[in-house]
Parts: structure tokens; C-alpha cells; sequence
């Protein structure tokens, strides 16, 4: 079944969002957060990453994974499926939609982008352009056991709610970073895929 064209609680997400036809550039909007950190004449790795939204009878969630313990990058961390931008992916959908599928299984057919939220600088070096779509509600996951521990969905009205997010002072390279931090309920969400939620949050709000 093809994912549905509108969320019941979110009729107009698509205003909310970057127009596909249209997907944002420049720079990470959180690039004055790395100042220091990542060095000025580094050369952003393009990446993309889905941000799966699924209608449920009680609401819209948001669908995350936990990477396996075992990867050499980000191992243990809750993330959106998502990667570099390969050489052969037309765009940053198509490079949304194909991790998607390497990674847990659903294909593009129960998969409808609807459009980008602002690109996200990493720590790391990543340019990373999140993609917004509706899963089918009847996706079955069938996660890589070698990049994915667990697939889950968090509801967006608490993803949504300021009081849920936390913001927490770390010492990294010997100054100061402030990171983004959810608890839902075991699950510890932080980082660059907090502060995609965060944004996705931002944006929202910009039409209510």
C-alpha cells in the first residue's frame, strides 16, 4: 500500500517544509555551533537522511532506528536511515530513499517525500539534508543486522513539546557544546538527529 497523502493532524506539513522541486542550500544551520570544530577549509561530505512520518489512529509518529553496537561510527546512537550522497543517487531523495531500503527494508513504493527541512553541519564533517515523508502505516521494517539493532516510532506530539527536550553543556575539544537530548522512554536521542527534530519542531511552529 502506498503511504498516504496527508497526515490528519498535520494537514499542511507541507507548507512547513523546503519544497522538493526546490530542496535548501548553504551551509548547516547550526554551522555557528561548530565554529572551532570542524576546521574552515574542510570540505562538506554531502548526506541524506530520512525522516519518516507515519499516521497512526492515535497520532503521527516519527520513525528512528538504533544503530548495532558494533559500527565504527555512531555505534549504540538512535538515528534517522540515511548516509552519504553516493555518486550514483540522483539527489538527496533518492539517496534518502535507497538508505531507507538497505537499512530496514521499506522501499520507495510505501514512501512519499514531501520535502527538506534546513541542512544540518555535523562534528564530523557531514552536510546533511533531511528528507520528510510519509511512511505506509502497514510498512513491515526488516532492519540490516549488521548497521541496525532496532527499529521504533516516537510520537511527534511529544517530539513537538518543549518540555521534552533537554539541552545539555558538554566539553568537546576544550570548549563548550551545547547538545540536544530526548528520553522516550529508554531510548537516549541526542545529538545531530535531536537537533533535526528540533528543527523539524522550529518549522512547525512557523505555521500554527
Amino acid at each position: 500500500m502506498a503511504a498516504t497523502s496527508r497526515l490528519r493532524d498535520w494537514p499542511d506539513i507541507a507548507a512547513a517544509l523546503h519544497p522538493l522541486a526546490a530542496p535548501p542550500h548553504g551551509p548547516g544551520w547550526n554551522l555557528a555551533e561548530l565554529h572551532d570544530l570542524v576546521p574552515d577549509d574542510t570540505v562538506s561530505i554531502e548526506a541524506a537522511v530520512l525522516v519518516g512520518l507515519v499516521p497512526r489512529d492515535e497520532g503521527t509518529q516519527v520513525l528512528l532506528t538504533r544503530r548495532t553496537d558494533a559500527l565504527r561510527q555512531h555505534a549504540g546512537q538512535v538515528s534517522f536511515p540515511g548516509g552519504r550522497i553516493e555518486p550514483d543517487d540522483a539527489d538527496a531523495v533518492a539517496a534518502a530513499l535507497r538508505e531507507t531500503h538497505e537499512e530496514i527494508g521499506v522501499g520507495a513504493r510505501q514512501i512519499q517525500p514531501l520535502g527538506f527541512l534546513d541542512p544540518l553541519a555535523t562534528i564530523t564533517g557531514y552536510r546533511v539534508q533531511p528528507v520528510v515523508a510519509l511512511l505506509a502505516s502497514d510498512y513491515v521494517a526488516q532492519p540490516d543486522p549488521n548497521e541496525v539493532a532496532d527499529v521504533f516510532e516516537v510520537p511527534l506530539a511529544f517530539l513537538l513539546d518543549p518540555a521534552n527536550l533537554a539541552t545539555h553543556t558538554l566539553d568537546f575539544r576544550g570548549r563548550p557544546r551545547e547538545v540536544f537530548e530526548y528520553r522516550y522512554p529508554a531510548q537516549r536521542i541526542w545529538g545531530a538527529t535531536a537537533s533535526m527534530l528540533y528543527n523539524l519542531r522550529q518549522r512547525l511552529e512557523a505555521i500554527r
